[in-house]
């Protein structure tokens, strides 16, 4: 833009001499070159050598390099005879002109054309540029010059033909949108206006996706599972394809998952109810191995001997009670013999302790049991000091001595062993206080989730009966089944824990009709608009509208944007 903002440019008015005719447009250029003001310089006009590079690349780029052959005097003189022919055509009738020095006494009767756009705010350099921009051609059109007018009203004058703004897109292109009933149109990259014919193309989304992993489980789902037609065949088919398909069984979280799916199917076949029992034998069927609990040696100072006195109550040494030198390897009978002939003499003490030490454990609890509760509590503690830490009979003894179980605050170590031998053996023998076995349950659920066992946990939270809640509320235990809240939703609201959560639904709907989950409502809208996404518009609506029934089952106000919602979505 050399000379558009270079404050060395100025123009003088236009001088009107004798010997020219319209000279108005020939203002001379004031620029500093060379150490020289051009302005001392002569108007320059049809005599003028433009041989000034720097003037013609910023005010005329076409005529910097003309042709070869042709002089830059002779194609500036054609577009000076071209405005002057444009002037003439603006001016005439009515208006007087003189031709030539002779008629005219060498003075215009009138302002010239290029005085007028200058006056007018649009400098003739501007308008030779937006000329040559517009045509992209080294001759210039006069007929364009019939679409400047001197005579519009005040403002500045624009060029029509020369867009202000440059297109968005240089040349027609595709242009795709999604349209309504799982469709994708296409409108093809055609002119109309230049006598083109339009052309539209509609494409089924389900046929355009029929070989993605996304549009294959949406169409294997058997859902909306609320319809009358559906049988729970179905669903319990789809579940043993799951368990088959989707869970890693080498896998600790697979195998989790996998009971989840199972459980499930318990479910489906037994109408949404069961007991502690069938959900026991459910984890002990999956476990993967029969872990072997050892069995430890009481100590001694549990059963109340010191070192020295264990060292002399071993097989092979006097016994100083009887006088006699017991065998080295005794067999039962002659270990109740002994506890016996112990009895005969009053020693009862003695004869717990030789009772714990040789594993007569119903012998010493009975004995025990008839003396103070002192030593009868002493004599459980030995007994179950014999036990491995993670044996199920310590979580079960524990749980019976009305406290919370050890395993519960373990579970999900990978030294403490599995967790569902624990749980089954709590929901198969419920003790007395209900609220301490639920604790015991909620507890171990928190701890498998806090290491990461979210579906392990999601089982126990379900034998404990606790609610489902939302994913904005944190501190709520659960909002879909085997999936946590605490990671991003697009992770968390997966395809595949969205159906497993309306199963689970289905489930409940088995032994209760009229039940639902509302917390659920706006994860089954979210699948439905997946539906939708992907070509299959018929199984949306359906979702839709059991969602609309349970809307209205509720108060009209409690969930208006989930409404709004659906409405659209419908």
């Amino acid at each position: 833009r050399q000379g558009y903002e270079d404050p060395h440019w100025q123009y003088p008015a236009a001088s009107y001499g004798d010997d020219y005719t319209y000279q108005s447009h020939q203002w001379q250029p004031v620029a500093w070159q060379d150490g020289r003001d051009l302005r001392q310089g002569e108007p320059y006009g049809k005599s003028t050598n433009y041989q000034d590079q720097h003037y013609y690349r910023g005010y005329h780029p076409n005529l910097a390099t003309p042709p070869s052959g042709q002089d830059r005097t002779k194609t500036y003189d054609s577009y000076e005879e071209s405005y002057t022919s444009a002037a003439r055509r603006e001016w005439a009738g009515g208006e007087t002109f003189g031709s030539d020095v002779g008629e005219a006494g060498g003075q215009p009767q009138e302002p010239s054309l290029l005085l007028q756009y200058r006056e007018s705010g649009l400098s003739s350099s501007g308008y030779e540029l937006s000329q040559y921009i517009r045509d992209g051609a080294d001759h210039y059109d006069p007929a364009l010059a019939g679409t400047w007018s001197p005579a519009q009203a005040g403002g500045p004058l624009v060029s029509t033909p020369a867009p202000v703004v440059p297109l968005k897109f240089q040349l027609p292109h595709t242009a795709v949108c999604f349209g309504a009933g799982g469709q994708l149109v296409l409108v093809c990259p055609q002119c109309p206006a230049d006598g083109w014919l339009a052309h539209v193309e509609l494409h089924s989304l389900e046929v355009i996706l029929h070989d993605t992993k996304e549009l294959e489980e949406l169409q294997a789902f058997p859902g909306p599972l609320a319809r009358e037609d559906l049988h729970k065949v179905d669903v319990m088919t789809f579940c043993q394809q799951k368990i088959a398909t989707s869970c890693d069984l080498s896998t600790q979280r697979g195998r989790d998952s996998s009971l989840l799916w199972k459980l499930l199917v318990l479910l489906c076949r037994q109408n949404g109810s069961m007991v502690g029992s069938d959900v026991a034998e459910l984890l002990m069927q999956d476990c993967r191995r029969r872990e072997k609990y050892k069995r430890q040696n009481p100590a001694a100072n549990l059963i109340g001997l010191t070192d020295d006195e264990w060292v002399s109550r071993q097989p092979g040494t006097l016994d100083l009670i009887t006088g006699e030198v017991p065998p080295v390897v005794e067999t039962q009978a002659q270990i109740v013999e002994k506890f016996t002939k112990l009895l005969y003499y009053g020693r009862k003490k003695d004869a717990l302790v030789w009772a714990m030490r040789n594993q007569l454990w119903g012998h010493a609890l009975f004995l025990s049991s008839k003396m103070d509760p002192r030593t009868y509590s002493w004599v459980l503690t030995g007994f179950t000091s014999t036990l491995a830490t993670n044996d199920p009979l310590q979580t079960l003894f524990q749980l019976m001595s009305g406290r919370i179980p050890q395993a519960a605050l373990c579970c999900g170590d990978p030294t403490w062993g599995d967790w569902r031998p624990h749980l089954a053996v709590m929901l198969s023998n419920k003790a007395g206080d209900v609220e301490l076995n639920h604790r015991a349950i909620v507890t171990m659920g928190d701890t498998l989730a806090a290491r990461g066992a979210v579906e392990a946990a999601h089982f126990c939270y379900l034998m404990a009966d606790i609610p489902f809640g939302y994913f904005g509320v944190k501190a709520d235990r659960m909002a879909l089944l085997g999936s946590s809240h605490r990671q991003a939703f697009a992770q968390f609201a997966r395809t595949e824990v969205i159906q497993r959560m309306e199963i689970f639904e289905y489930c409940q709907h088995l032994q209760q009709p009229k039940s639902f989950l509302l917390p659920f409502q706006v994860y089954k809208l979210l699948y439905a608009s997946r539906l939708a996404d992907h070509g299959l518009p018929a199984q949306a609506l359906q979702y839709c509208e059991q969602i609309a029934t349970v809307l209205l089952g509720q108060d009209p106000a409690s969930h208006p944007v989930l409404a709004q919602q659906v409405m659209k979505v419908s």
